[in-house]
């Protein structure tokens, strides 16, 4: 497995990662005995980054991290896989106290509990709103944490161009999780060559934007109610920009087959898009979810492909800034 450098927790790091946001329950129900297979699966692929969050079925991805951890003698040592976890959007409290500094101090205490550790990689924000960025004090509340050895770095996960260009002012600021695939390309333009040489690692979310990119769905396909494909898929719960990546379901699906048509030849779709997003050198990381250990085994095996030509690259970014952006929902985004 390639790796790359994450300066901010002094480590390199798997170039395929894995999102545990599915592990909390939000993409449907999880067992034990499933998350157990993913997470072995994806040690054994040789990956090294993990990504989670508090919220994620109220901390219930953390605690089944932690169990793994200890399961596999994982708790310490250089094999150990670089944990990140996110806080800000807790249950309790809930907004705006969430984002008060004793709450962050409090949630930040309660991650380390779950996950059984003394320190923490990486705390990142989790989409919190812009004008809390602008203003710094939730950074200022992580550097006190990181200064009293309770977390190695900090950075955010955002929504936006515009909230990851705030996040930049901070020089502290080690990394920047966001929505970067075949379907939202604007990162890559605005902020990616920036942030590279700042040394800020750039996480990805969403490379398949919520599946979709897998090009195994049709019109007739459905998703359970406790799937955030079915309850957010028109922002309805959080951020439009998330799922699909603020494509509408039916208009996804048509440019998905407008992909295959552009993609060499019996290319798995889902492989392309990773490649895709990997191939940037300012990307440290793609954390892929996963709910079946073939899955992660097939997303670990993205690292090992070949790049994609510069002309398949330019071809791809004129279909998205021609065929794709005018489509996407979410502030922040839309063309300059």
């Amino acid at each position: 497995m390639e790796e790359r450098s994450f300066e901010g927790v002094g480590r390199a790091v798997s170039v395929v990662g894995l999102g545990c946001w599915q592990l909390g329950g939000e993409w449907g129900e999880v067992s034990d005995a499933q998350a157990d297979a993913v997470l072995d699966a994806a040690c054994d692929a040789g990956i090294t980054f993990l990504d989670t969050a508090d919220v994620y079925g109220r901390g219930r991805s953390e605690r089944r991290i932690a169990r793994f951890l200890a399961r596999r003698g994982l708790r310490d040592g250089a094999v150990r896989p670089v944990i990140a976890t996110k806080v800000g959007r807790f249950q309790e409290p809930g907004w705006p106290w969430n984002l008060q500094a004793a709450t962050v101090r409090r949630h930040v205490e309660a991650s380390l509990r779950r996950l059984g550790t003394d320190v923490l990689d990486l705390v990142q924000l989790h989409c919190v709103p812009p004008e809390r960025l602008a203003d710094g004090s939730l950074f200022d509340v992580l550097r006190e944490l990181r200064d009293a050895g309770r977390i190695r770095a900090f950075g955010a996960s955002v929504e936006t161009v515009r909230e990851a260009e705030l996040c930049l002012r901070d020089p502290d600021c080690a990394s920047l999780q966001v929505i970067y695939n075949l379907l939202r390309q604007r990162p890559a333009e605005a902020f990616f060559d920036r942030a590279r040489e700042r040394g800020v690692a750039i996480i990805v979310r969403l490379p398949l934007a919520s599946g979709l990119l897998a090009g195994r769905w049709h019109r007739s396909t459905t998703f359970g109610p406790a799937d955030h494909r079915t309850y957010n898929r028109d922002g309805a719960a959080f951020h439009v920009g998330e799922t699909f990546s603020g494509v509408p379901f039916d208009t996804g699906l048509a440019l998905v087959d407008e992909l295959r048509a552009i993609a060499p030849a019996g290319t798995d779709l889902a492989a392309f898009a990773q490649r895709f997003v990997i191939d940037h050198a300012a990307v440290t990381t793609v954390i892929t979810g996963a709910t079946r250990p073939d899955q992660v085994r097939r997303n670990a095996a993205v690292a090992a492909l070949p790049p994609l030509s510069r002309a398949m690259h330019a071809r791809l970014a004129r279909w998205e800034r021609d065929r794709v952006r005018p489509h996407v929902r979410g502030h922040g985004d839309a063309p300059r």
